[in-house]
């Protein structure tokens, strides 16, 4: 047997399967948005809610690439190493508070989003997608709350994913909510083909309800609505950007 645990290089065999499984697991629940960071944001969660014991080493890297910009302003791949540094070590502090962002964590984020744009300026031959996705929860409510610069970060991801439904589903309702009609009618229609079909005419209601009413200011309750704290709130949608997957159901 496997797990009689006297034979030779049985305990060995054990240990690695536990691993393994475990390994498994965890890529597993990461990969459905179960236990990530930022509010449990799913695929829309930063990558930078990292080891907070190595944010020393992090450190070490913002200083490293801090002066290398400095000293070659043109060189795109080192903004790009600049601003994951930076995410990395903001994910390894206590970033949030009960007033929102830390000091700290809110100079972290500003200096990303400044190294993203000087990264962006140089128009790198083929940019980084995945750094746009770990900006998205930088500008979320829980971060320094920017829609636009959101809504930005999905037209780039969207452009190197356009089969995506979740990432066209997003920039449909963020340009919607930010009052650009056209783009937004161009990534609704793309996610309701891309959606599951008993989905689609629920998503198809829910985004036609946030392009009438952007803001969320209407009255009714079986519409988008605002909440206490700001948050708007939309039927039948999903919205994971900086904070918790909440899905608002109709009516």
């Amino acid at each position: 047997m496997l797990f009689d645990l006297r034979g030779k290089g049985r305990r060995r065999a054990v240990r690695v399967i536990y691993i393994g499984l475990a390994l498994l697991m965890g890529v597993g629940l990461v990969g459905f948005g179960i236990g990530g960071g930022f509010g449990g944001g799913g695929l829309f969660t930063a990558a930078t809610n990292n080891e907070g014991s190595n944010s020393a080493s992090f450190a070490a890297e913002v200083k490293k690439y801090r002066k290398q910009t400095q000293t070659q302003p043109t060189d795109a791949v080192a903004w790009e190493k600049l601003t994951r540094a930076l995410l990395h070590e903001a994910g390894g502090e206590t970033y949030v508070s009960g007033s929102g962002l830390t000091g700290k964590a809110k100079k972290l984020f500003t200096e990303a989003s400044e190294s993203w744009h000087s990264y962006l300026a140089l128009n790198p031959p083929k940019t980084s997608t995945q750094l746009a996705k770990e900006m998205l929860p930088v500008y979320g409510e829980e971060g320094l709350n920017e829609p636009t610069q959101i809504l930005q970060a999905l037209n780039l991801i969207v452009a190197a994913e356009p089969d995506s439904y979740t990432y066209n589903r997003e920039l449909a309702l963020f340009a919607y909510k930010a009052k650009n009609t056209r783009l937004g009618d161009l990534a609704a229609a793309k996610a309701i083909a891309l959606a599951p079909p008993e989905q689609r005419a629920r998503l198809k209601t829910a985004l036609a309800e946030v392009k009438k009413n952007p803001t969320g200011t209407s009255s009714s309750s079986s519409t988008a609505s605002t909440t206490s704290t700001g948050t708007t709130t939309t039927p039948g949608i999903t919205t994971t950007v900086g904070g918790t997957s909440t899905t608002k159901a109709k009516g």
